[in-house]
């Protein structure tokens, strides 16, 4: 089943690295990957001074999983932290993937960052646990992102009951 996924990301440090894990899936012969569909077009957020917060509303609408992959300052963008709290709130599947040996065609590989799913923390059984230990968290390089992205939605989806 296809999924349409919202991807959250740090767009100017990460996004030369984010183009190729988005569109990962394109460049394989047909069938040979299930596809998934991006509900996000980053360009356009960045013309909408503003209005970035109803563009998140209207990219979140009518999909079942928000990826946050995170590079080394993701963890600090308001805008992600946004993204990840609605996403839960609205009951999305939730994963994480770390990028930062994805290497940028100018940069290279670029140093870790913290988990943005560490940020968030919600009460369970009376104690607080972070988000990242509710949901997974993979590394794209040594996990095989380019292999099993579509593996790692369709899980996250039907953790949701999506």
């Amino acid at each position: 089943m296809a999924r349409r996924v919202f991807f959250s990301f740090h767009y100017t440090r990460d996004v030369r690295r984010i183009v190729q894990v988005r569109n990962s899936w394109v460049v394989r012969a047909k069938g040979e990957a299930q596809p998934f569909y991006d509900a996000a077009d980053f360009e356009e957020a960045k013309k909408r001074a503003g209005g970035i917060e109803k563009w998140i509303e209207e990219q979140l609408k009518g999909t079942s999983v928000t990826a946050v992959l995170f590079g080394a300052e993701t963890y600090d963008r308001e805008w992600v932290r946004h993204e990840i709290k609605r996403s839960y709130e609205l009951k999305k599947g939730i994963l994480a993937i770390d990028i930062h040996k994805v290497k940028d065609p100018q940069l290279g590989a670029d140093k870790k960052g913290k988990n943005p799913l560490d940020y968030w923390q919600v009460e369970q059984n009376g104690r607080k646990v972070p988000l990242s230990s509710l949901y997974k968290t993979y590394d794209w390089v040594d996990d095989d992102g380019y292999n099993n992205m579509a593996s790692w939605i369709e899980a996250a989806a039907k953790a949701a009951g999506r």
